[in-house]
């Protein structure tokens, strides 16, 4: 059976969404697929949530996301704690 790699770069456009396309397109082998997902899609947006990706680029092997991807990102709790959404200090 040739079972084929399924690989997806989740990017929205950005300079260094377009460095990981083009490092993942460099080093994928022929048993791997690669799909480009635009961000700017709400159903690809959707998706992208589905599967804990919290910035871009992210890339998904098989339906998980690649270890270098899963970093923390932005939260709410670390906005909020720097003083995001807080009312203006009065000086």
């Amino acid at each position: 059976m040739n079972r084929k790699r399924k690989v997806e770069v989740f990017s929205a456009g950005c300079p260094v969404c377009q460095q990981a396309v083009g490092m993942v397109k460099n080093i994928a082998c022929p048993s791997c697929k690669v799909t480009i997902h635009d961000m700017h899609d709400p159903d690809v947006a959707r998706r992208a949530a589905e599967l804990g990706i919290r910035s871009v680029p992210a890339v998904v092997v098989d339906g998980k996301l690649a270890q270098c991807c899963a970093g923390g990102g932005v939260d709410e709790a670390s906005l909020r704690a720097a003083g995001v959404g807080a009312k203006k200090l009065h000086t």
